[in-house]
């Protein structure tokens, strides 16, 4: 009897859904970023404090993942986003196919912008593509520096690693500069931005790299 690994089964029928989702995505021009740290790194402040400096001709759609609760959809909506929830019920990661089920909900033609927040996890959400364009990896100062090399996979995989919460630095042994460095040693292509979404220190630069990206996907 042929022996079947259920794993790349799995993988595979999700590649295949991504590779829908991203047509679409890619037939409305909408750039796709897929957003992944562990809890508490602040995903959810940073998407708000994006939406307030966003420029205002930028239609902007958010896609929350979580294992239960409305919570961070309602933040993100009182901040003008328009957006939809998926609950895992458990699930550590999102799939293609739940991102596909709930695209119906949302008038992704007339999108510039589809954040995707990906349940906290630094492990799980790295090895499935729900059609993004890039993930986008999220790092905090109360977190250990060490973090890249213990969790590689999600650096390997992502077009830009983002360190947040700058503005506690003076107060934490966290050394900022090794972090970038170990990024740079998994993933020479990984962009590094350091910011505060808290003091809003850093974001617009993350808001020009959010915009150049959209230019390069429609040039």
């Amino acid at each position: 009897m042929a022996k079947v690994d259920v794993g790349k089964k799995i993988l595979s029928e999700n590649d295949r859904v991504a590779a829908e989702n991203r047509k679409l995505f890619d037939a409305a021009g909408a750039l796709v970023l897929n957003f992944i740290s562990s809890p508490g790194s602040g995903k959810t402040t940073l998407l708000e404090a994006t939406l307030d400096r966003m420029p205002s001709d930028l239609k902007v759609l958010v896609i929350e993942g979580d294992v239960s609760t409305t919570r961070d959809l309602d933040r993100v909506k009182a901040h003008g986003a328009t957006g939809v929830q998926i609950n895992t019920g458990g699930g550590c990661h999102l799939s293609a196919r739940m991102v596909a089920e709930v695209l119906p909900e949302l008038n992704i033609a007339d999108a510039d912008i589809i954040f995707i927040e990906n349940v906290g996890n630094l492990i799980c959400p790295s090895t499935y593509d729900l059609g993004e364009d890039a993930k986008v990896v999220l790092l905090s100062t109360t977190e250990g520096d060490d973090k890249p090399m213990k969790y590689p996979s999600i650096f390997h995989e992502s077009r830009l690693a983002i360190l947040n919460k700058i503005d506690l630095l003076p107060h934490l042994d966290y050394d900022d500069t090794r972090a970038e460095r170990e990024v740079s040693v998994l993933n020479a292509d990984c962009d590094f931005l350091r910011l505060s979404a808290r003091t809003g220190d850093g974001v617009d630069t993350w808001i020009e790299w959010i915009t150049k990206r959209l230019e390069e996907k429609r040039s």
